[in-house]
């Protein structure tokens, strides 16, 4: 398997070592097409966010429409032709007074919906440290809106 490059700074690429059974399983999920949810759990600093990012390549290059958000950091990346999911993305990140973690959080599952209507049929959202930005208890009605 080819091994996916992650831009970590302006001027730093890195390329993980020891990835390529986490983003097999990652492929395996794409290939036989997924409804339900996967979380994914460790201890901070075990690779978790390089991982979900990695897979978000590795689905584009699969052909998928991919929006992968980190609410926490109020960050985002869209693999899409859907100008519109990226520009309101963009808005939530942006977006500095409030709840914004939580507009970022709650507009993914409207832009997924969005992808969905406009018969895109290969559509992945890969949603990040969610529990850590929103709380337990919102986390878990965000986890069944998905």
């Amino acid at each position: 398997m080819k091994r996916i490059k992650l831009t970590l700074a302006s001027n730093l690429e890195v390329e993980f070592a020891d990835r390529d059974l986490a983003l097999k399983r990652m492929e395996e999920w794409a290939e036989r097409g997924m409804v339900k949810i996967q979380v994914v759990f460790g201890p901070e600093g075990c690779g978790k966010t390089a991982w979900l990012r990695q897979s978000a390549v590795l689905l584009r290059e699969l052909g998928f429409h991919v929006i992968y958000v980190d609410p926490l950091r109020k960050y985002f990346e869209a693999y899409t032709d859907v100008k519109e999911v990226a520009k309101r993305l963009a808005e939530a990140a942006a977006e500095t007074l409030g709840k914004a973690e939580v507009k970022l959080a709650s507009l993914v599952i409207d832009l997924a919906v969005e992808l969905l209507k406009k018969k895109r049929k290969k559509v992945a959202v890969l949603a990040d440290d969610v529990f850590q930005a929103i709380g337990l208890n919102e986390a878990a009605k965000y986890v069944k809106a998905l």
